[in-house]
This record gives structure tokens, C-alpha cells and sequence, in this order.
């Protein structure tokens, strides 16, 4: 095959690269690793040196221009770590101390700043400790330890506890309510603790997740306190309630959002309902069931209840003794047109997101401390949500229903 064609100013430059290569008599890799390190230096000295001309408005020597008490104070040296290995910049300095550069930053100590960011990244996808430092090593030829990985995330964690307390949107749509479990180490014993996360929908459309909080095991008591803290972070109202069929989780809705209309997931009872089925009876019990569920409206769905009722009663009681217990918040959605009910019968927006936080998390079976969980669930979140830019496609529909559904308590 050719050599492609190189043009005009690709020739020039290899030109002057074969000039500088011999005259300063390179002839191996370490060499031009060297002179890569050189160039580094002086590149950086170079632009440090504009910056500073920039913040004082005069270059150097040039006193006519000079329109500060502000001067040049000599430099100061930095070793920053690249992947051709350590280099030592000046770093120019003023008499005040006000010079801020920002082509290396004041506590930067790599060129490759973006390491951090890398590490950050790895993390956030799930990487172990040594997948990490073993791809750091390749791409940057950079050592990094257990300790630097963890200094580098913990950073993320005044961060992390910032972004849980900050304030919300006063009023939400629909807010998803759920619970993900995982093990931790606490006081000397692995205990397991549920993560609790809410998913709101704002009027506009917008997905958002609004907080994820590390707990004892799934209860509606910590669900309380975890609706008093949306709350004092300034929700003032709820439409829709998505929620799992938790025992008291109504009653801790209802105390803290008492005008929120409370939907069950359909799936989770679907689940519970088929836990106990004998194999070669569950196609045909959970498309009688699908009768109930997927009925046009409440009465039909009440009656296709008695149809199942009649049929299965004998054999599995609990079912739809189960359905009847729970009916008043498992058919919220009948009262509303296709498209909401779509939104609302299933926990499937915050089920979604689980599976991806279970994704990343795999790999940790076991995690230290509350802190180290709620700092990778985090950089999970953060990964996962920036993919959450637009609103729903269907949302013009589903804001008109809600606009004629909660008239009353819609913003002015």
C-alpha cells in the first residue's frame, strides 16, 4: 500500500522534527522521552509566563505599559508528574500573591490532571482498586495505590453530601420510591443495609434522581424520615406516589404528603402473587391476573378479580385475598387516560436505574463503610443521569391529564 500523501505543513514539521532530532542527538526511546519532557517544561513555562503578562497587563520590561503596584517576584520550581515521567517546571509568582494560573493549577502535581478525573471515571463504572491502577499504569505510566485511589474518591464525598442536601422543586409530578440492598461492615460485622432512593418527574418532564440514603434494613419508619427530607429541602407537594407494597409505607406517605395519591407497583404484587405458583400452573394464573391488571377500567377489573377468584381460590387463596387487601392503591391508575397510567403502574423508572447501580457494584460484594457505599453509588449516579437530558416524548399528553386531574393544586 502507498505512503499517504503528506501535505504542505505535515512535510515542514517532520522537517524541523528531523532538525531537532539531530541536533540534539537523540538515538533512543529514552531520549526522546527527554527531549518530550523538555518540550513539556518549556511549553508550560511559556504560557505561565503569558498568563502572568495577561494578569499584570505589561510583558516583562515593558515598564511604560505598567499600570499596577502588582510586579514579577522570580519563580518557583513544581514537579509534575506526566507520562513521560516527573518534570520540573518555574512557575512564575508576583509580588501580591494574587496570580491564579490556570495552565497548571495551584495544587496540581500532574500535567495530566485529568488521571483524577480517569480514576474518577473507572470508579464510577465499577473497576476494582487493580483494574485501576493497572490502567493507569498503561496509559499514563503512573503508579497509583489503594490509599491514592481512595484519597482521590473521598474527595467526591463533600461533594456527594452536598448534592443530597440540596434543594428541590417545590412540586413533583411523580416521585418513585424504592429500595436497593448491599452488604457493609459495621462494628466489626457484615450487616446488610438498604440504600433508599427516590426518582422525582417535574412538571416539566424532567427525570431526576433526589436522593439515595444509606439505612438499616427497608422500613417505613427511615421511609418517613426520608419524606420529611425531601420535604425541609422544599417539596411542598406530590401528585403520584410510586411505591412497593412495603407494610406502612402508605401511612408514611400520607403522614408527611397527606394529598398524594398513592400508587403500588403492579409488578412488585405481580411478583409476590406468583412467589408460591407451582410451575406448571403460572402461565395460565398470571394471564387470568393480566385480565385484572390490564382491564379498560375499575369495574372490569374488579370483575376479572371475581373471575380469577372463582378459578384459583381453591388452590391459591392468599392471591387474590392479596389483590383485595391492597386494592385501593394498586388501582389508582385506572382513574387516569393510557398515557399516565403508563407512567404510574410500575416502579420500572427507578427498577431501571437499580439494575444499572447493581452493574457497577457487582464486583464490591462487601463494602467497608456507609461512606465508601454512598461515595460509589454516587459516581454511579452521576455516570448514569447524564444521559437524562430531555423529557419524555409523551409528556405534552400526560401534563395536560395531570392539569385537569390536579387543577387545584397545579402552580399558577
Amino acid at each position: 500500500m502507498a505512503r499517504r500523501k503528506r501535505t504542505p505543513e505535515e512535510e515542514a514539521r517532520r522537517t524541523k522534527i528531523r532538525e531537532l532530532l539531530q541536533a540534539s542527538n537523540v538515538g533512543s526511546m529514552e531520549d526522546i522521552q527527554n527531549l518530550f519532557k523538555e518540550t513539556i517544561a518549556e511549553f508550560m513555562e511559556a504560557g505561565l509566563d503569558a498568563e502572568l503578562d495577561e494578569e499584570l497587563g505589561y510583558s516583562k520590561y515593558d515598564y511604560r505599559n505598567k499600570k499596577t503596584d502588582n510586579s514579577r517576584n522570580g519563580h518557583s520550581q513544581k514537579t509534575l508528574r506526566t507520562s513521560f515521567g516527573d518534570v520540573e517546571v518555574d512557575i512564575p509568582r508576583d509580588r501580591k500573591g494574587e496570580f491564579e494560573p490556570q495552565l497548571i493549577k495551584k495544587h496540581q502535581t500532574s500535567i495530566s490532571q485529568d488521571i483524577e478525573e480517569k480514576i474518577l471515571s473507572m470508579y464510577a463504572k465499577g473497576m476494582t482498586t487493580s483494574d485501576i491502577e493497572t490502567h493507569i499504569q498503561d496509559i499514563y505510566g503512573v503508579e497509583v495505590s489503594d490509599t491514592t485511589i481512595s484519597r482521590i474518591t473521598d474527595k467526591i464525598l463533600p461533594i456527594a453530601k452536598e448534592w443530597q442536601q440540596r434543594p428541590l422543586e417545590s412540586i413533583y409530578a411523580v416521585v418513585f420510591l424504592d429500595a436497593i440492598h448491599y452488604h457493609v461492615r459495621s462494628e466489626g460485622r457484615i450487616v446488610k443495609k438498604a440504600v433508599y432512593i427516590a426518582i422525582g418527574i417535574d412538571l416539566d418532564g424532567h427525570k431526576d434522581v433526589l436522593g439515595m440514603w444509606v439505612g438499616e434494613n427497608e422500613s417505613a419508619k427511615y421511609w418517613a424520615t426520608v419524606l420529611n427530607g425531601l420535604r425541609n429541602r422544599g417539596v411542598e407537594d406530590i401528585f403520584i406516589a410510586c411505591t412497593d407494597n412495603l407494610t406502612g409505607f402508605a401511612a408514611a406517605i400520607e403522614a408527611v404528603f397527606p394529598k398524594t395519591e398513592i400508587q403500588n407497583c403492579i409488578i412488585h404484587q405481580l411478583r409476590n402473587s406468583s412467589k408460591y405458583v407451582s410451575y406448571k400452573d403460572l402461565k395460565a394464573l398470571m394471564a387470568d391476573l393480566k385480565a385484572v391488571y390490564a382491564a379498560v377500567d375499575e369495574d372490569a377489573a374488579l370483575s376479572a378479580l371475581d373471575t380469577f377468584s372463582a378459578k384459583w381460590d381453591a388452590k391459591y387463596p392468599k392471591i387474590s385475598s392479596s389483590w383485595r387487601d391492597n386494592w385501593a392503591n394498586l388501582s389508582t391508575y385506572f382513574k387516569y387516560p393510557q398515557e399516565l397510567r403508563k407512567l404510574i403502574y410500575t416502579t420500572n423508572a427507578i427498577e431501571g436505574f437499580n439494575r444499572q447501580l447493581r452493574k457497577v457494584t457487582k464486583a464490591k460484594t462487601i463494602f467497608p463503610t456507609d461512606d465508601s457505599l454512598f461515595k460509589m453509588l454516587y459516581l454511579a449516579m452521576m455516570d448514569i443521569t447524564k444521559k437524562w437530558t430531555g423529557r419524555r416524548q409523551d409528556w405534552g399528553r400526560i401534563y395536560s391529564n395531570l392539569a385537569i386531574y390536579f387543577e387545584d393544586r397545579m402552580p399558577d
